[in-house]
């Protein structure tokens, strides 16, 4: 029987009571389809910090290093707010990204057909089945650019850098057409060439990549108006690329599009199978403990996991057949509640997803 490790890192919030779900979910599906998950939990963020006093302790990347996939709850909450930004969760899921190589984040953004009333947008722009997958590159840009604070003639002033070199932008772009391969053969780049130098590079490099995929389709578009795109026509793209500021600012919008983003998952991949899997929806401190955060998103996210880290492609195909068994049949959590539907709590939620395995 093949086995996996798989590292917990439950954070904060409700990352604990979602992960719980989603560990009992992996394991009835591993359990039907002939494999098995040994787990192993690790501290991150705002709970590394009560704990250790950093937010990425040194043991969390060894052992994460070790295993063949990562599931992450949530970090970040109020309690830890005032911390200077090196020490405050959020430094520990940019930290563990970069040790572990993950330069690729994979974001789908996808409407299940029984909440497309949840969507702002009408129904007539999201269509019957919407679905976008944006791959945003996680690990260089201005996020991990050179930064600092300075005296500009005599008014305190503050610089961030954008800066990409043409192997950081190969090696994302390549996931992108990779990605656009296994879809609907359709890749557009998003940049601001217009203005910055390092867009120009990036467009040079995809256009030049694009050689090497001749059956894909390759556009281009400025990122603001692609932020306008994605509201005003969201069917027409099935794979973006891009930056990681414009990426993580685009694939939040393409979140809300969806209709909740308790429902939108994410995996962060790098060169080889190992990749660290987790909800978009952060960590909200405001419902910990009260048995009402929606798992579903972070369920959606162990498929992502079988299917990208394990190659395990019927249980993955199943975890997700079953999330939309359950919706189709009207179960809903607090957040995605809706007149006729029932609400469950996160517990019961998983209950119904592992009842609806097969």
């Amino acid at each position: 029987m093949k086995e996996y490790n798989v590292v917990l890192l439950k954070g904060d919030g409700i990352g604990p009571e979602i992960v719980d779900q989603a560990v009992k979910v992996m394991d009835k599906a591993a359990s039907i389809y002939g494999f098995k998950l040994n787990y192993t939990e690790k501290l991150l963020g705002g709970a590394a910090i009560d704990e250790t006093g950093i937010p990425l302790p040194e043991d969390t990347i060894i052992e994460c290093k070790k295993s063949d996939a990562v599931l992450l709850g949530a970090v970040g909450g109020y309690k830890w707010e005032t911390l200077p930004g090196n020490l405050r969760p959020e430094a520990g899921l940019l930290g563990i990204r970069s040790a572990l190589g993950l330069f690729a984040n994979l974001r789908p953004a996808k409407i299940f057909s029984p909440l497309r009333d949840a969507s702002p947008l009408r129904q007539d722009i999201i269509g019957e089945n919407l679905d976008i997958l944006i791959v945003r590159e996680l690990t260089g840009g201005i996020y991990f650019g050179e930064r600092g604070r300075l005296d500009d003639n005599g008014i305190p002033a503050a610089y961030d850098t954008e800066k990409y070199n043409v192997e950081q932008i190969r090696r994302i772009c390549k996931k992108g057409f990779e990605a656009a391969m296994k879809r609907n053969k359709k890749l557009c780049s998003v940049d601001k060439a217009n203005v910055l130098e390092s867009s120009r590079l990036w467009r040079e490099t995809v256009t030049e990549m694009a050689k090497d995929y001749p059956d894909v389709e390759l556009s281009y578009m400025y990122v603001d108006n692609c932020a306008m795109q994605l509201v005003r026509n969201p069917k027409q793209f099935d794979v973006i690329v891009t930056s990681n500021i414009f990426g993580d600012i685009l694939s939040d919008e393409a979140s809300m599009i969806s209709g909740s983003i308790g429902m939108l998952a994410s995996a962060s991949l790098g060169d080889g199978k190992l990749g660290l899997y987790e909800p978009i929806h952060g960590s909200a401190p405001d419902i910990a403990g009260q048995g009402i955060a929606n798992p579903l998103a972070t369920i959606l996210s162990c498929a992502m996991m079988f299917r990208y880290s394990f190659d395990e492609t019927k249980a993955a195909d199943a975890i997700e057949n079953a999330v939309a068994n359950v919706l189709e049949k009207g179960y809903r959590t607090k957040d995605i509640y809706t007149e006729g539907t029932n609400v469950l709590s996160t517990k019961e939620m998983g209950i119904k997803v592992i009842e609806s395995i097969e």
